[in-house]
């Protein structure tokens, strides 16, 4: 079922069959640890593909105000769903900042349209939450070309994906720019999933995030134009430094799983056939403070008015999923025995939580990062 996407405004809700099936699918990956591929098919109908495109390709033009409150509002409902949209718009949003006219015209469009779902291949064993030691290479071919071979980890929508933004070494500079996320000598490339030597996959079975189809990929002699290399080569450090000073975080996705926790625990009181007392009534007001508070950083993130845009969006960050994860303790003693039963939303929404921690950047990397700008 295809639903058209009314939601631009960003006071606006999600259509409620897209919510219907949103849950539907959250709960079916939970149980199977698989992606829902019908689902992604039908979100190409809905326009939330295209939100950080802009219009002139086809899509919402969407600030980060904008794709932040869209991936909150997803995350409520299915937090799996959320990180690949956001990884989406991420590249989406590279490639509208750094790309060529040539690359937008050819790959912008298919993104707002969602004939192509994006990705980011970042993460590898060994190279650290900072991204200093990558093992992935490019070597330029005599005729301009690129040969790509390593292996990236924790690449979401890994399989399903139709364009991987990998991040590889292109030269052996061993210089690292002081408190930054990357190193000298990296270049990012723009690779089709479903060209020679690309390798996706999804054997890991994680414990939260299990929809987001999460996993490996490898790449084994991959040649690319070099009209696939987004940016300068040798200098993926500017674009990543670029990324915070956006305003769209993570945060969105952590706020979502708050309050999809406090909704269940409002649920929860409302079942019971005594209304609840002063005590329960106040531990609720509580956690919803803490949830409008939450908001209030993600929105001034995705204003960018702050006086560091790239610190509050880290700070955003930080405080939305540690938010997320005190919210979950919280409601699980609220919910008290009935929270032990496997299939109630708690565990899933609470292990999801977990999960916004150690996205990149890791909370530790974020904690390092305001630190070496803030402190220096």
């Amino acid at each position: 079922m295809s639903v058209a996407l009314q939601v631009i405004d960003p006071e606006g809700a999600l259509p409620a069959a897209l919510v219907e099936r949103l849950d539907a699918s959250a709960t079916r990956s939970a149980s199977n640890g698989r992606p829902d591929e019908t689902l992604l098919a039908e979100l190409d109908q809905t326009g939330l593909l295209g939100i950080a495109v802009p219009s002139a390709y086809g899509g919402a033009g969407g600030d980060a105000t904008l794709t932040n409150h869209v991936v909150a509002q997803v995350a409520r409902v299915n937090p799996s769903a959320a990180i690949m949209l956001f990884q989406h718009y991420a590249v989406s949003a590279r490639i509208a900042e750094w790309g060529d006219a040539a690359q937008q015209a050819r790959l912008l469009p298919a993104l707002a349209k969602g004939d192509l779902l994006a990705a980011s291949g970042w993460s590898e064993p060994g190279a650290g939450a900072a991204k200093k030691r990558l093992n992935t290479s490019a070597v330029r071919l005599p005729d301009g070309r690129w040969r790509l071979n390593g292996a990236k980890s924790f690449t979401t929508s890994a399989g399903v994906a139709g364009l991987y933004l990998i991040l590889a070494r292109t030269s052996d500079s061993v210089a690292e720019p002081s408190g930054g996320y990357g190193s000298a000598g990296q270049t990012f490339f723009l690779v089709p999933a479903g060209i020679e030597g690309v390798r996706p996959d999804q054997s890991l079975d994680l414990i939260g995030m299990r929809g987001s189809a999460t996993g490996f990929v490898s790449l084994h002699d991959c040649v690319v134009g070099d009209e696939d290399r987004l940016g300068p080569v040798g200098e993926a450090t500017r674009l990543i430094a670029g990324v915070r000073r956006t305003g769209a975080t993570l945060g969105a996705v952590s706020l979502g799983i708050a309050s999809a926790l406090l909704d269940l625990a409002v649920e929860q009181v409302h079942r019971r056939s005594q209304p609840p007392d002063a005590v329960t009534r106040f531990r609720l007001v509580d956690l919803a403070t803490r949830i409008e508070a939450t908001r209030a950083v993600i929105d001034r993130s995705g204003r960018r008015d702050a006086a560091d845009p790239g610190l509050a969006t880290l700070h955003s960050k930080l405080f939305a999923s540690e938010t997320a994860e005190q919210v979950g303790v919280e409601v699980a003693r609220l919910l008290g025995s009935a929270g032990y039963v496997v299939t109630n939303g708690i565990n899933r929404l609470m292990a999801d939580a977990r999960a916004v921690a150690h996205m990149g950047p890791t909370n530790d990397l974020c904690r390092e990062l305001v630190s070496a700008t803030w402190l220096g």
